[in-house]
Formats: structure tokens, sequence, C-alpha cells
């Protein structure tokens, strides 16, 4: 190998250079080690300990980092899951359920992943506290769903909210609302790690700060994350000695994301030398859903292959709806017991994600992440479970917003369901162009939510408005080009209609 230094050109042994570079990772871990001592010495009193724990786990991920070769998969180890491995959800649910579905309810936690901002769809605070329906927020729909189980059941289902430090002040005020409601909520913090400069690989936090341009310096290292902050948290081993045996995990704006009884009665029914200590719910992969991970055989295991593990010659490959069919919808059912095991012997081994981000000031950063679905390897008897597509509900952004809005679902006891009405069982595919991507923007464009039930396809571009009682059918194109408007008159029918140019409603 050749190496250069300063115009210098000189040859090296490959043995000298994996020294060299073995020698050049030691000095950056232990600069890291001193930058991080620095930060906690800059902590509020009482903070310290928290985060040096923290610390901990990014100090184990960043030394993976700078151990990481290559891609972590080699692609052609990469085998189809045993047919016995995913199970169909029909199967799971012929099966029935037992006398008393209480005795499974107590046994189980629902937990709701909640660090996310509402920023990408123009709201400030939690996205759990964003409005969706009939005034409704994720929140309170998760807390009205649980409640209507154990009123119905006569269960103790607590919810378990895993907040960020960008969420938890908000979130722990509004839970006073629920104060009166017949569900027990408990909350812990994810783990605040220093972003890292892209060339230095060094913190660019100089204290624990956060607020104004320190708070550019922290992240919420990503869901996988779950696993340490909930054990560290104490209330992992709370629920365990409470005679709580499995969490079921899920994003809070995935609307479809509700307790499945007879998934839990899988679970619980099974001998315990066989118990299935993790459910990773999938369902079939559509056009929309290329990029979302999924479920692969790997040295003998069941493995999640997310798109970025996947080599860029292989990425169309990865793509294809026809090799890989199905994804992680990431409602995911775990074993607490397992989870406090793996910890424990620090066994939760999940791959490193690379996210990079430019900060306000044009400095490229790197955070480094972990998915939750990632540690299905570490656990035994994983399988996963093809659910129907009704189980993947998420709110990504006004687009969805306007389909759980619409008729096309029912609300009963905190639950969406597609009404009967609708010939179909598919979602429509909406897509609302720039000027609805906020959501206080979007709600003006609206007088009232279109009747949708005999949609097909959406799309709407430019500076458009809709009338109270307008009803869309089939596929529907709206174009406004830059300059022009169209109002949709009150009480319009548009089916298979394309409509374009400028349409004015003016009062007189």
């Amino acid at each position: 190998m050749t190496l250069y230094v300063e115009g210098v050109s000189k040859w090296v042994p490959d043995s000298s250079m994996a020294q060299f570079q073995e020698v050049m990772r030691q000095q950056l871990e232990s600069s890291m080690l001193v930058e991080l001592e620095k930060l906690v010495g800059t902590a509020k009193a009482g903070d310290a300990e928290i985060c040096k724990k923290d610390f901990e786990g990014f100090k184990k991920l960043y030394h993976r980092f700078l151990q990481v070769k290559g891609p972590s998969v080699e692609w052609p180890k990469i085998n189809r899951p045993p047919e016995d491995s995913i199970q169909p959800y029909e199967k799971i649910h012929e099966r029935g359920l037992p006398e008393n579905v209480a005795d499974s309810l107590n046994k189980l936690v629902v937990v709701k992943l909640n660090g996310g901002l509402g920023t990408s769809m123009g709201c400030k605070g939690p996205k759990s506290l964003i409005s969706v329906r009939n005034e409704n927020t994720f929140l309170d729909l998760t807390v009205q769903q649980i409640e209507h189980l154990n009123k119905t059941y006569n269960t103790d289902v607590p919810l378990v909210l895993m907040n960020s430090f960008n969420t938890d002040e908000d979130t722990r005020k509004i839970l006073q609302k629920y104060a009166h409601h017949r569900v027990k909520i408990h909350t812990f913090n994810q783990s605040r790690y220093p972003r890292i400069n892209k060339e230095s690989l060094l913190p660019v936090a100089k204290d624990m700060g956060m607020v104004g341009e320190s708070a550019d310096g922290w992240y919420p290292p990503g869901h996988g994350d779950i696993y340490a902050s909930f054990y560290n948290s104490g209330l992992l081993e709370q629920l365990i000695a409470e005679g709580k045996e499995y969490i079921f995990v899920s994003n809070i704006d995935n609307l479809g994301a509700t307790v499945d009884l007879h998934i839990l009665n899988h679970l619980v029914s099974q001998p315990n030398g066989k118990r299935c200590e993790f459910v990773m719910e999938v369902t079939d992969k559509t056009r929309a859903d290329v990029k979302g991970g999924t479920l692969i055989q790997y040295e003998g295991k069941l493995r999640l292959l997310e798109i970025a593990q996947v080599p860029k010659a292989h990425v169309d490959e990865f793509k294809s709806v026809s090799k890989f069919k199905i994804f992680n919808t990431n409602n995911l059912w775990i074993s607490l017991a397992a989870i406090k095991r793996l910890q424990e012997q620090n066994a939760m081994d999940m791959e490193i994600i690379v996210n990079p981000k430019t900060l306000n000031g044009g400095l490229n950063v790197i955070q480094l992440e972990t998915a939750v679905g990632a540690a299905i390897k570490c656990f035994d008897n994983a399988l996963g479970i093809n659910v129907p597509r009704s189980r993947f509900l998420p709110v990504k952004t006004t687009s969805d917003l306007l389909l759980v809005m619409s008729n096309l679902y029912s609300l009963e006891a905190g639950s969406l369901t597609m009404s009967e009405k609708r010939e179909f069982p598919t979602t429509p595919h909406v897509k609302l162009g720039s000027s609805f991507t906020k959501v206080q923007e979007y709600l003006t464009r609206f007088e009232s939510i279109p009747d949708m039930l005999e949609l097909d396809h959406l799309t709407v571009s430019g500076d458009v408005t809709f009338g109270k009682q307008v009803s869309l059918k089939g596929t529907v194109i709206i174009i406004a080009n830059h300059g022009d408007r169209i109002d949709i008159p009150a009480g319009s029918m548009l089916e298979n209609k394309i409509v374009s140019g400028n349409l004015r409603i003016l009062d007189h």
C-alpha cells in the first residue's frame, strides 16, 4: 500500500497500515473520553449521574462505530426466512381466544415511542399532541384504546411512553388531563447523545446546555435505545415485579397499532421453554413501501435488513416487491424477562445507523443511532407475523392526515377502522402538494373534509381550496399552475377528473 505524507509517497506494508489505523482509532477514542468527561463537568447538580449513564451507551456505540470495516451484511449470505418463521395472521387468528382474556391482558404493557416532534408537519412540540380526528390527538386515541380494554375486560394494562428530551416536558404537562382515566401511565426518557463533527469525529457540544446553539449539539439516538433506557430507568424491573411479561411497542403515530388479543394469546399460551421472546408484525409491501426494512434469514437467525445496510449494487433488488415481499411495521411484541437478561449480559447487538445532518450554521455532523427491530436476532424463538395492512396506518404527512380525518374510517373507543361502506379494502393513494405541508395551512384549505369512500387516487398541487361537502371518486388530479388558484365549489362531485388552470369562486 502506498501512503502519502505531505507530498511524499512511501510504500507501507498492509500490516503497518493496519497498526497505524488502530493507533488512530485508539487516539480518537481517548480524545472522545476526555471530551465526554468535560461535558459531564458542565452538568447541573443532580444531572451528572444521568449524563454518565447515557454516555456509557454512547461510548459502546462510538467504539463499535470506529471498528466498522465494511457493510454489516454480506449479500450472498442473505436467505429467505423459513416458512414457519413468518406466520400468516390468519393462522394465529383461527386458534381463537381463551375464555379468560383478562389473564393474558394482565401480563401486557403497551409502550408507545413518543420521542418525535411535529416539525415536519409545521407543528411545535411533541407529534403525539397533534389533533388527528374529532379534536383527538394521537395520545388521546391511545389512552382511549387502553381504557376501553381495561373497562371491557376489568384489567390493568398500563401505558408507557418513551419520551425524548424534546418531548418530555410538554408530554408530562398534558398527562394531568388523564388523571381520572382508567389507565396507569408511566414515562421514561431516551438517552441524550452528543452529535459528532463529521471531520474531527468529536462532539460538537461544549456543555450540557439545551438552550440556543448548545441544543444543536444533542440528539435522541433512535428507538433502538429503548432497551437500555427502559432498563436503566428501573421501570422494567418494576413491571416484571408486578407480573407483566410482554410489552407491545409501536410508534405513537401509527393509528393501526392497537392491542391484538390473538397475537397476545399466541405469545402467552406457548409452553415456557418454547416461548417466543420477540414478534415483529410485518405486512405485504406495496410500491409505497419499497424502502421499508424486511426480514431475512442470516447466519441461521431471523434478522431485520434495512435499506441503509444494502450495498448500492443491490438496492434495486432490495426494493423489488417480488423478491422482498414484506416490510416491518415497527409493531413489536417483546418479552420483558428477555430484555432484562440481554441487558445484564451486555448481549443486545444492533447495527449502527450513521445519520448525517447539517446544522443551521452549515456544520456537517453525524448521529449514531439504532433501530428497535434490529435486536430481533438477539432473542430466542423470534417470529414474524404477516398482519393485515390495517395494522399499519402511520400519519407522517398531511396526506396521511387527510385519509384518517375522512369518512374512509370510523372511530370507536379510540380505534380507527375502515368504513364498511368502502367497497375496496385498499387505502387510496393521496399526494398533497407543498401548499398543504403544514397542518395549519392544510386545515384552512378544506372547509370540510371531502367524501372519499370511492376514491382511488388524489393528487393536488398548487393553490387549491375545497368547499364544503365535496365528493371525490376514482382518480382525481387537481393542478393549479404558478400564479393560478383553484377553488373547488361546495357540493362538487369530481369523478375521474383532471382539473387545471384557474378557477376562482368569489363572495359577493
